[in-house]
């Protein structure tokens, strides 16, 4: 039980931070409104996206219902795998609060809006990554922390095969 205090407050911290973020851009920017931080690197711009990645879905009349399905889904699955997680296991413990507390930034303003502001604009001149937001980016680490985790998992157990 150690751990729910854990998960909880990397979880609600990563979502308040994801919500404070989008509403100083929806209230201080008009839609499109672009601002550079590093010329012809790193622009604050304000887009809303009615899919997924890439703008995965979105033109699609069942995407809102789709994708709120998906994210309670989601964040029902990665509560269940936590539950699951022994306790020396931090660094999924960890993964799964930033996984968890994305999909529920995101899931937020899909029901509020029915779409997802994003923001952050990484770009090399005229070539644009999709811009993306702070739980993408809580995604994004979440599932890179996790694959270590994994790898890390895997080479204890084979160890801990190899020992006996």
């Amino acid at each position: 039980m150690k751990r729910w205090p854990l998960f909880a407050t990397i979880a609600i911290v990563g979502i308040i931070i994801d919500q404070i973020t989008k509403a100083v851009v929806d209230s201080s920017m008009q839609l499109f409104d672009s601002i550079p931080i590093i010329e012809h690197f790193f622009h604050i711009t304000y887009v809303r996206n009615k899919g997924a990645a890439f703008s995965f879905l979105s033109n699609t009349s069942w995407r809102l219902p789709f994708f709120i399905t998906v994210s309670l889904i989601a964040a029902l699955v990665i509560l269940i795998a936590f539950r699951k997680l022994r306790d020396d296991q931090k660094l999924a413990h960890i993964s799964l609060a930033l996984i968890f507390s994305g999909a529920v930034g995101n899931l937020i303003d899909r029901v509020r809006l029915g779409e997802v502001i994003d923001f952050l604009d990484a770009h090399w001149y005229r070539h644009h990554w999709p811009a993306f937001n702070v739980a993408d980016s809580l995604i994004c680490v979440g599932v890179f922390l996790l694959a270590i985790d994994m790898i890390g998992e895997e080479k204890r157990l084979k160890a801990d095969t190899g020992k006996r």
